[in-house]
């Protein structure tokens, strides 16, 4: 008698050599799992979900396809390290400013990976990222990634200085983990982001003490024979941004009709050194009205910029930048922090950061006054 051939599980399909396996979990979703090249060129297997065998398969056939075109794919069963690495080098790159990236890799490293580097992405737990971001707020940065055993002091000596995170900076490193966690999840790489489950304590804002009118006339008046003087002036009474300003050009400005458009920033970046580059969001591109005050600066400092040009000859370069340094080119964002500091000091004012004029501005009501009174 022949006996009838068994109807296979709806659990389990078989599919050719090298193409992986999909099957139906008992949550009712499907898993579809296959070998493809992961980070440091291993091969990792890798897992997908999706509502339906169709979706699931789909997804493990294109990343199949990238691993086989020589894309590395991060797997759930490599390492939190990996991972990350993968994130940085191969996501966020496409997504972050340059400096933002860079922050976020100066994170992964001195902090994500050394923590957290050597468990299972899969098996990452809201707890594991409790307990970590608790050591953060805890132990000693410069016993952790031993800073002071060069020089031989401090931690290296037994005399630990305690020098612990602040809670800013903490909860900065658990938004770049729920960030490269939430990708994952996005990838189907992961079912939920187990750092979103951890609650951490906002930070309480810097308490800051903006200028009042009289230091600001005081700061305005001591930077009046200064060659940035216009510059000054702009950021306290506009609230501009320090790159906004470096990167502003005189196409921008409209001083007969008494305007500015913003729509560029001066960076330091580290690969391409001082570039000019997009606001940060579009919102951030605007027009503003020029008050008086700025409109006579900015045509004194234009007088002044011709003679700088002829002072310099053949040595000048045409930038076409309101705020350049004496011979044309752009002016380094550090630098100005450095003249800044300067002059508050022959002001005789308290130490601010320059961001801080910015603050200062929805505070003061400067209006027509004076910068002589």
């Amino acid at each position: 008698m022949t006996m009838p051939r068994p109807t296979p599980s709806r659990r389990s399909r078989t599919r050719a050599n090298g193409d992986g396996t999909v099957y139906q979990r008992k949550d009712g979703r499907w898993e579809a799992a296959g070998y493809v090249l992961a980070p440091g060129n291993t091969r990792r297997r890798v897992r997908v979900y999706g509502t339906t065998r169709k979706a699931a398969l789909a997804k493990l056939t294109e990343k199949i396809a990238a691993s086989n075109r020589g894309l590395p794919i991060a797997a759930a069963d490599s390492t939190v390290g990996d991972y990350l690495t993968y994130w940085l080098n191969n996501v966020a790159v496409h997504q972050l400013r340059e400096n933002t990236h860079t922050r976020y890799a100066a994170c992964v490293r001195l902090h994500l990976i050394p923590g957290l580097g050597k468990k299972k992405l899969a098996r990452l737990t809201a707890r594991d990222v409790r307990a970590f971001l608790d050591g953060l707020r805890t132990t000693c940065q410069c016993c952790t990634q031993e800073r002071d055993a060069a020089r031989r002091s401090c931690c290296a000596v037994g005399q630990c200085c305690g020098k612990t995170l602040s809670p800013l900076t903490v909860t900065y490193v658990h938004s770049v983990l729920k960030s490269a966690l939430e990708h994952a999840v996005r990838e189907d790489e992961l079912p939920r982001n187990v750092a979103r489950n951890v609650k951490t304590t906002a930070p309480r804002p810097r308490r800051f003490q903006p200028l009042t009118a009289a230091e600001a006339r005081q700061f305005l008046q001591a930077a009046s024979g200064d060659r940035l003087h216009a510059l000054y002036e702009l950021a306290l009474r506009t609230g501009l941004r320090k790159g906004e300003l470096l990167g502003l050009r005189w196409e921008d400005l409209d001083l007969d009709g008494g305007t500015a458009s913003i729509h560029r920033s001066l960076q330091r970046t580290p690969t391409g050194g001082l570039t000019t580059l997009h606001t940060k969001t579009r919102a951030s591109e605007r027009r503003i009205a020029l008050p008086t005050e700025c409109i006579h600066s900015l045509k004194s400092h234009r007088e002044r910029q011709q003679e700088e040009r002829q002072d310099a000859g053949t040595n000048w370069t045409d930038s076409g930048l309101v705020f350049p340094t004496a011979t044309g080119t752009a002016l380094d964002p550090t630098n100005l922090t450095r003249r800044f500091g300067r002059l508050l000091s022959r002001a005789g004012l308290r130490s601010i950061r320059f961001h801080d004029l910015r603050h200062s501005t929805a505070t003061l009501l400067l209006g027509r006054a004076s910068t002589s009174s």
